[in-house]
């Protein structure tokens, strides 16, 4: 039985962080590949196109062995939910251990995910800090008491969550900064891979010159 992650995102733009925070978990929790699932239509966003955000994707991803696009026809009628996406690849990847890979940015809004009786208890969930959500100074401790509250409001809709919090530096990296500075023309490099610097400015996606 394979060890599989899961992360998920809108990735508009893929950056360093995601990149770190997946590399963490595959070493962390003996995976033997994580795969990548851009939202074709992420619920309460907007974004640019899926296509550009899945081609730079897997210009990030394509050159560690063990990181995976994801094999998934997104069906681009509805919103993506998390377990649309878990239902469709237990079916592509059977006798599989699930675990998904999360900030804890988003690990806060888990107790009203789409129906996450069933999503919740089959993955175990890998927890990357964000700096925004733990003061400085941010320690373990923090991250550990933040994932604790979410665990209490979880098992008041009588749900049990298997989880770890990763243990990775705490990078101040985030794609709306990013989206930012594009706007501001302020350089991205050393943000983002070279390749999706020059594929954010080949196509111009988010504005100015960078």
């Amino acid at each position: 039985m394979q060890n599989l992650g899961i992360l998920g995102g809108t990735f508009d733009p893929i950056h360093w962080g995601h990149l770190l925070m997946a590399e963490t978990a595959f070493s962390q929790a003996a995976l033997n590949q994580v795969i990548w699932v851009p939202s074709r239509r992420p619920p309460y966003k907007v974004a640019v196109e899926f296509e550009h955000r899945a081609q730079m994707v897997q210009q990030a991803i394509a050159d560690h062995p063990n990181f995976v696009f994801s094999p998934l026809e997104t069906n681009c009628t509805r919103s993506d939910y998390a377990i649309h996406t878990l239902l469709d690849l237990q079916i592509l990847y059977p006798d599989s251990r699930w675990h998904w890979i999360i900030g804890t940015d988003a690990f806060r809004t888990l107790p009203r995910w789409h129906r996450r009786q069933e999503l919740v208890p089959a993955c175990e969930w890998l927890v990357a800090p964000r700096p925004e959500e733990l003061p400085i100074p941010m320690d373990d401790n923090r991250g550990n008491l933040l994932c604790q509250q979410i665990v209490q409001q979880l098992a008041t809709q009588d749900l049990t969550i298997r989880w770890q919090l990763l243990k990775m530096p705490k990078v101040s990296i985030s794609s709306s900064l990013i989206r930012q500075y594009c706007r501001q023309e302020q350089s991205i490099r050393y943000l983002v891979p070279e390749a999706i610097r020059v594929y954010i400015s080949t196509h111009n996606l988010y504005g100015g010159e960078i």
